[in-house]
């Protein structure tokens, strides 16, 4: 795919204050795309990414918006989008759900049904409600990129237990659903499965997880930034879809 066929476009981010997130902010921004950016809670970082977002990227004309949501709640997902409606003057182009939930309970036992429930509602159900604000503009205009944030916990790996290994697996169950009846569309639907990936939330630095870093075949964790190159990727290859693609550094 050519730049010009995403210049111009309008990409939602979730989660976008920090992270992974703002990484991808940075690189969509960097390939001409205009953003709508959601945070929780951390406005003061939500400031400073589009401050330095439209420092770099002024002279592109960039658009950015940012919008407070809780995406465990469907109200405020619906007032985002009319946010975005009335500023950007129509709904996303491109989606990357990337808010998530993730608390670490590894053993069934010890996980309530309460935390069970609210990771699904964070890392699945959004994500259901998002693709529904956005799947209609993409079919009216045949383009359209999904792209959710699953991890390697959707395979059955990872550290924070079955909940939110159920949340990630759901998650792309769905998108691989999506991908066979939006193809005709020309809209691709993909995950992306990273596993330790630092400076997170989730994950601070390898010293927080010592016992799990030193297991990755690699010898390091990952960067937000290598997360968002495969993302980007997936925003400019509009032939790909229906693919889970796994960024661990070896793990398996």
């Amino acid at each position: 795919m050519s730049l010009n066929e995403v210049q111009g476009r309008l990409a939602l981010i979730t989660g976008a204050s920090g992270g992974i997130g703002a990484a991808c902010a940075h690189q969509l921004a960097a390939n001409g795309i205009h953003l709508a950016l959601t945070y929780a809670t951390n406005l003061t970082a939500m400031t400073e990414l589009v401050t330095d977002l439209k420092s770099k990227y002024s002279n592109e004309g960039l658009r950015v918006s940012i919008h407070k949501v809780d995406v465990g709640s469907a109200d405020d997902i619906e007032r985002m989008f009319q946010e975005i409606d009335q500023e950007h003057g129509h709904r996303p182009d491109i989606l990357v759900s990337n808010a998530g939930y993730g608390k670490r309970v590894p053993n069934v036992w010890d996980c309530t049904l309460e935390e069970f429930d609210y990771t699904l509602q964070v890392n699945l159900r959004a994500s259901f409600i998002l693709v529904k604000g956005v799947v209609e503009r993409m079919k009216s205009q045949r383009w359209g990129r999904i792209v959710f944030m699953s991890s390697i916990a959707a395979q059955g790996g990872g550290i924070n237990g079955c909940h939110y290994a159920a949340s990630k697996g759901g998650l792309t169950g769905m998108m691989k659903n999506l991908s066979t009846r939006l193809a005709e569309f020309n809209i691709s639907v993909n995950d992306v499965a990273p596993a330790m990936i630092g400076d997170t939330g989730m994950i601070p630095n390898a010293a927080a997880i010592p016992e799990v870093a030193a297991g990755i075949p690699l010898g390091r964790l990952g960067t937000p930034e290598e997360t968002a190159n495969v993302v980007t990727m997936l925003v400019k290859t509009g032939y790909m879809t229906g693919q889970s693609l796994l960024l661990a550094g070896g793990l398996k």
